[in-house]
């Protein structure tokens, strides 16, 4: 059963890093468009920047997981450090617990916002209803229970290896 969530967690982990880094690409490329249009063109598109935005929400809610299961998330080194090997796992299940509780908060709440933001339309895309950008709270939250569950089961102490 582990080994399985384990693939299972991989995969998710793995699809919404690559979602992350495609609606970063988006964004960069709408960035471009934007620039383009505004300043060569002298004709500004009012969708850009909405869509940016847009992009950026969605990138760092489907980003998080990865940061997550890398164990980069909530770091705690220096306690983790000083500690012996009991008291490892028992800081584990604390940051795994509270960090599923605020992921059950978001996803709870940000499902709420997601159904009441339907009714609203985005700024420059009439057509486009907000839920689109409110749903990334739960999917987020979604991604990422599924990332801190797995780094509970096999965690991976890269926090030094992901920082700059």
């Amino acid at each position: 059963m582990k080994r399985f969530f384990l693939r299972l967690e991989h995969w998710t982990t793995s699809l919404s890093m690559m979602v992350a880094c495609v609606m970063m690409a988006l964004a960069s490329a709408f960035g471009i468009h934007q620039i383009f249009t505004r300043f060569i063109i002298e004709s500004p598109a009012e969708w850009t920047e909405v869509l940016i935005r847009f992009c950026l929400i969605w990138m760092i809610f489907l980003g998080i997981p990865m940061a997550f299961r890398q164990g980069a998330m909530i770091s705690v080194d220096m306690l983790y450090r000083l500690s012996g090997q009991r008291m490892r796992r028992i800081l584990d299940s604390v940051v795994a617990t509270t960090s599923l509780t605020l992921c059950g908060i978001i996803l709870w709440w940000g499902w709420d916002y997601a159904q009441r933001g339907s009714v609203q339309s985005m700024i420059g895309l009439e057509n486009v209803s907000m839920f689109w950008a409110y749903l990334a709270l739960p999917v987020g939250a979604v991604f990422s229970i599924i990332g801190i569950i797995g780094f509970w089961l096999d965690p991976q102490r890269m926090e030094l290896e992901t920082t700059i």
